[in-house]
């Protein structure tokens, strides 16, 4: 048992020693990108553990250009966050570093690779600009235009400030500290995948009720359930032959429609197949009509010739 401690005292002895060791080689320089483990953290500045002889120190005013940024908020022990090397003695045996100098160097990187791999991120927005409102991403100022807040027209922008927002990166240009940023393509990709969901539920030979919401030369468009919509195709509309929908159809007809196929997320219809389905109920109610008719007839002749004695 004392061995096996001896031993693991031994072991820690040596990795300590390994580390100092390897610490008293590396050399750092201002300009340096480094990193280290958050050990503690303030109001005022973050401590990092860098594995070296001296600990890193970042002041507030150093970590992000954002305004609203927090430290106690977005800082935790056990973090791994980069900085530059700004002084390799702070007056204090620490080594001053800074995020924000550090991000301008790495941020823009990132930012070019999540607008590539079309990333989807979180940001908050932090004010109202002409045009748009300003939300920071990877500690850069980036600028979310008005048309690109959300699907749904944008009337007063002061209610999106603190809003938390999912948005892709669609503008960066470094050399121009241009940063811009969309929610409403991220709105737009979730309602293509609920729609595309939608009609794979739809199933061939369903009989709907629509409205026709636009009549083109080569058909016309209906509005269905569930704001999913619809081509009738000019074949497709009338059992007899006609030279353009209009003939027919007018806007805002109420019509009823089948679903042919639903391939490639459109959804082709017809309107002449339900006529086609209805007609057999339209013979068999006509035959059953005329059978009353025939019988109603012969009981009749049939009770004459019996008061004739025939």
């Amino acid at each position: 048992m004392e061995n096996n401690m001896e031993n693991q005292g031994s072991r820690e002895t040596m990795e300590d020693y390994s580390r100092e060791l390897e610490a008293s080689f590396r050399k750092i320089g201002e300009g340096d990108i480094i990193s280290g483990t958050v050990i503690s953290v303030s109001e005022e500045e973050v401590i990092l553990d860098l594995n070296y002889y001296a600990q890193g120190v970042i002041k507030a005013e150093d970590m992000s250009n954002d305004p609203k940024f927090n430290l106690l908020d977005e800082v935790k022990i056990g973090d791994t966050v980069e900085g530059t090397v700004v002084s390799t003695d702070d007056g204090a045996g620490n080594i001053r570093l800074s995020c924000k100098e550090a991000k301008d160097v790495l941020s823009w990187d990132i930012l070019r690779k999540y607008m590539e791999e079309e990333t989807e991120i979180p940001v908050k927005v932090s004010e109202v600009v002409n045009g748009g409102v300003i939300a920071y991403a990877e500690g850069i100022r980036g600028f979310i235009p008005a048309s690109h807040l959300s699907l749904s027209y944008v009337e007063d922008l002061g209610e999106w400030v603190d809003k938390q927002l999912t948005v892709k990166v669609i503008t960066v240009e470094e050399g121009r500290k241009k940063l811009v940023m969309s929610a409403k393509a991220v709105e737009k990709k979730k309602a293509e995948a609920e729609t595309r969901h939608k009609i794979s539920m739809l199933a061939p030979g369903t009989i709907l009720e629509g409205k026709v919401e636009s009549l083109m030369p080569y058909g016309a468009f209906v509005a269905l359930p569930e704001k999913l919509s619809g081509l009738v195709h000019i074949s497709q509309i009338s059992q007899k032959r006609i030279k353009k929908p209009s003939e027919v159809l007018n806007v805002g007809d109420t019509v009823k429609v089948k679903v042919l196929n639903t391939n490639d997320g459109k959804i082709s219809l017809s309107m002449k197949a339900v006529e086609e389905d209805s007609k057999p109920d339209e013979i068999s109610e006509r035959e059953a009509a005329e059978y009353s008719s025939r019988e109603q007839v012969g009981t009749s002749l049939g009770d004459l010739f019996k008061k004739l004695g025939l």
